[in-house]
């Protein structure tokens, strides 16, 4: 197993303070242009404007970047359901067990998982059958508002919690090849981009080249490292003097697995107490339903996915996005 400790600085918060210099005047006044303080004032906040419109475009520019690779990542899982489409496209109430059924395959095939996927088809049976949903683009908005309302009901706390109080511990566990080192490389790469010291741990004494491994993602994001070897330890700062409760413990699960990720979350969970998951390699899968199977069978957020081989590729998860991305 390999954990993670930061320490969390508090972001730096930029303030202004806008003083207003007369009351306005009830009646119109030609009034002498006055330079100094004002004119600098003026210049000041014609500054701060300017910083807040760039700071907005670079946010909405990362947001879209972000949904961007998250759309593209399950590119696969959307392909498996684009069958959807066509059986919705000339439904009518005589076809509804055929189309029933093949809707059931769609998501089976894509590893929503038997539990989920007859929860989601009697659902929607229901519904035809009381005259709720008269068209497949209402039962196609019906079944993506099924899938939202579960992964925001049962997985809503996809934040991670780091607190105020330093270090802040973030633990990563997982079985062997399962994207454990990866995923704390991209995800430290995130928390640093962000305004947050690094300091990784390598706790996985087991693999062969687990710390060498760790230390090239410490040396491509710009993170301190701390390896212990027997009885020595090395870090560049110093050892690491007091220990931290932990955070978060976040289990990696390969997406290529698909439901075969459960029995693990549920051994894990056990043991250690699960916080939070991390989804690697679903730009690879075809199998992005088993996002929904493990959260409703768990319970547990998915706090993270993988969707490529890059730093940027580790993107935080959001149901409405992520349902927009295989249902789209």
């Amino acid at each position: 197993m390999a954990s993670s400790p930061c320490k969390c600085n508090p972001s730096s918060i930029l303030t202004t303070t806008v003083t207003f210099l007369s009351k306005p005047t009830p009646t119109a006044t030609l009034l002498p242009l006055r330079t100094g303080s004002l004119h600098r004032s003026v210049k000041c906040r014609s500054g701060q404007t300017g910083f807040f419109t760039r700071l907005g475009r670079l946010i909405k520019e990362k947001a879209k970047s972000d949904v961007d690779k998250l759309f593209s990542g399950f590119s696969k899982t959307r392909d498996n359901l684009a069958v959807i489409d066509e059986l919705l496209l000339f439904w009518n109430l005589s076809e509804t067990d055929r189309v029933l059924d093949d809707l059931e395959e769609a998501l089976l095939v894509s590893d929503f998982g038997p539990r989920i996927t007859i929860k989601i088809v009697e659902s929607l049976r229901e519904d035809i059958m009381s005259g709720k949903l008269k068209s497949g683009s209402e039962i196609k908005d019906a079944l993506k508002k099924f899938v939202l309302d579960l992964l925001t009901n049962k997985g809503n706390k996809t934040e991670l919690k780091l607190g105020f109080r330093k270090p802040a511990v973030i633990m990563i566990v997982g079985v062997n090849g399962g994207g454990k080192t990866t995923s704390l490389g991209k995800l430290a790469h995130r928390l640093k981009s962000e305004g947050v010291k690094i300091l990784m741990a390598a706790g996985d004494t087991f693999r062969a080249a687990a710390s060498d491994q760790l230390e090239i993602w410490a040396e491509r994001t710009g993170c301190e490292i701390v390896v212990a070897e027997g009885e020595k330890v090395k870090a560049p700062s110093g050892r690491l003097s007091k220990e931290g409760k932990k955070r978060e413990i976040l289990l990696v699960l390969d997406g290529t697995t698909g439901l075969n990720m459960l029995p693990q979350a549920r051994e894990f969970n056990e043991v250690v107490g699960i916080t939070g998951l991390i989804l690697s390699k679903l730009d690879g899968s075809a199998r992005g339903g088993c996002v929904v199977s493990v959260v409703d069978e768990l319970g547990i957020p998915v706090k993270f996915v993988g969707v490529g081989e890059g730093l940027e590729d580790l993107q935080p998860f959001d149901a409405e996005t992520f349902v927009d991305a295989i249902f789209s």
